[in-house]
């Protein structure tokens, strides 16, 4: 049985989701010189991107900013592993952000003017990590109510003292 996300994941996702899919749409149809300079900001991070070319580069990454936008908004797939989708991709994305120079200011995880666009992949990945704890938590409430139930239980019993 399919398990629509709850009501207070809907809206998250829909404005992630859309914000993602976005981009990808955007990078799919990118120029060379576009994808020359997200290429070479990626592997300034990353430098084993550099035995991918730039075009094939872009298009994986638009195909992944694809897949994981049209997770987050398709509700049959479940939050959990939407969430875990969203973690690794802004997990990669905030790397970036910490590796690339001058995005930050020295010394310091506050971002430079320049660093304010890949500062909101933090963002993402907390939406992304609070997805995953979500069904966690259910479970732990459940354990806490199965506790309770049992507790009350055994009080009734005449047997106990």
């Amino acid at each position: 049985m399919v398990q629509l996300p709850e009501a207070r994941d809907l809206a998250p996702r829909l404005a992630v989701g859309a914000f993602i899919l976005d981009s990808g749409l955007t990078l799919l149809r990118a120029d060379a010189a576009t994808a020359e300079g997200v290429h070479g900001m990626a592997q300034v991070a990353y430098p084993f991107l550099e035995k991918i070319p730039a075009e094939q580069f872009t298009r994986l990454l638009a195909c992944s900013e694809l897949a994981v936008g049209g997770a987050l908004l398709a509700p049959f797939v479940p939050t959990r592993l939407a969430g875990l989708a969203l973690t690794g991709f802004s997990g990669g994305l905030v790397g970036l952000y910490l590796r690339t120079p001058g995005m930050r200011k020295p010394g310091s995880l506050r971002p430079t003017q320049n660093g304010i666009p890949l500062a909101k992949d933090v963002w993402m990945l907390g939406i992304g990590l609070g997805f995953l704890g979500a069904a966690s938590r259910r479970r732990r409430a459940a354990a806490a109510r199965h506790r309770r139930a049992t507790l009350s239980r055994r009080r009734r019993c005449w047997c106990r003292g």
